[in-house]
């Protein structure tokens, strides 16, 4: 069963590919993976936020992004936000943009 991996936007899109090398190559790696398997790749990889929000867990020597994701009914997986990681947990306001995002498409 194949999935499609899309963007919210063509920002989310360039964003990703501005990040590190490094970081851009764990991501191309893992949605390939997402593309055959599915969203949830399960931890280390993904994780589930709840509400149908998942987030793309990339770790590689240079830092550590995470890109927010949604599923939708026609097997697509919808890139949301992503940003490069500076703390242990997770910024409030990077999650909201996420959900609010992910409530525009769902609607």
């Amino acid at each position: 069963m194949n999935y499609t991996v899309t963007y919210y936007d063509d920002a989310v899109q360039a964003a990703i590919m501005a990040m590190p090398v490094t970081l851009q190559a764990r991501y191309i790696c893992l949605t390939k993976r997402m593309a055959i398997y599915g969203a949830n790749l399960g931890k280390p990889h993904t994780e589930a936020f709840g509400g149908g929000l998942f987030e793309l867990r990339l770790k590689v020597a240079e830092g550590i992004a995470r890109v927010f994701y949604c599923t939708m009914l026609d097997q697509k997986i919808v890139m949301l936000h992503c940003f490069v990681k500076k703390s242990q947990k997770t910024p409030l306001h990077e999650r909201r943009i996420a959900e609010k995002r992910m409530k525009e498409i769902k609607q």
